[in-house]
């Protein structure tokens, strides 16, 4: 979950993290001790996206000058294009094994402040850092919010929306393109984050759900309150099941099957099923694991 990226926080936790698992694997720090790689401790894309983005070319209007750059591509500037693609890429490579050295070396310093930690407190520290994040315990889907459409009467027979990306409340404004989203679901509530972000933009508990099913292989659809979500995904069936097993778990009323139209506003749970979040408050984890 930290190493794909699922735990939205700081690099400086990103790399007590990545010490408390050296220390768990390692105990004390050694020069002799085994080194995991870097991406096994440390997420990938931190390092990639301190990465320069690439230059992009503006595009040529005139027709006359598009067919003649495209006549030099396949000549002698093609392989000075070609050329210069290489050296720049060789330049990324050495820039990106600079990141991860200086990355390691961050991580080493704070592996060697946990000296004297054990095994298992090294294990609950790394725990309790994740645990700090709201999201904790949820399963988390990379989806594609597609589109917004009102439902309950006001939406009969209006088409889909495309979905703004803004907290999915209902009167929330829709408009924009398609989203990429974290779904996550957990045990009391379903949310939706921004890769990335640690506070959700929205979240629902159970009782605000009325339906849920597959519109397709590859397309899920969600209906809160007087709203249709649509998803994009390749994990269906996954969520689909998992929500089964939260609901039924929850004892909330099951939701009608996908090719059964809801025909009724939702009944609400219990208020305890639909706790209030807080915001994230993080402590800052220097120094709070060396006794």
């Amino acid at each position: 979950m930290v190493l794909r990226g699922y735990v939205p926080t700081s690099e400086e936790t990103l790399q007590t993290l990545a010490a408390l698992r050296l220390q768990s694997l390692n105990s004390d720090f050694s020069t002799h001790a085994p080194f995991p790689r870097l991406e096994e401790l440390f997420p990938p894309h931190v390092l990639h996206a301190r990465l320069p983005p690439p230059r992009r070319q503006a595009p040529t209007k005139c027709r006359g000058a598009r067919l003649r750059a495209g006549l030099l591509a396949g000549g002698l500037w093609g392989q000075a294009l070609a050329k210069q693609r290489a050296e720049r890429d060789q330049r990324l490579r050495g820039r990106l094994r600079e990141e991860g050295a200086s990355t390691m070396a961050a991580i080493v310093e704070k592996w060697k402040l946990l000296q004297g930690m054990g095994r298992p407190e090294a294990m609950a520290a790394y725990v309790a850092l994740v645990r700090e994040w709201p999201g904790f315990g949820s399963t988390l889907f990379d989806v594609d919010l597609r589109a917004v459409r009102p439902r309950w009467g006001r939406g009969g027979g209006q088409p889909w929306r495309r979905a703004a990306l803004t907290p999915l409340s209902l009167q929330s404004p829709v408009g924009a393109g398609p989203q990429r989203l974290w779904l996550g679901i957990g045990a009391k509530a379903v949310s939706l984050y921004k890769p990335g972000e640690p506070e959700p933009l929205d979240s629902f508990c159970y009782g605000r759900i009325s339906s849920f099913g597959a519109s397709d292989s590859s397309t899920f659809r969600l209906s809160v309150e007087d709203r249709d979500l649509l998803f994009e995904t390749s994990q269906v069936d996954e969520i689909a099941q998992l929500l089964n097993t939260y609901l039924a778990s929850a004892g909330a009323r099951r939701p009608p099957q996908p090719q059964e139209p809801a025909t009724s506003p939702p009944t609400a749970l219990p208020q305890e099923l639909c706790p209030v979040a807080g915001p994230w408050q993080h402590r800052p984890p220097v120094g709070s694991f060396h006794s």
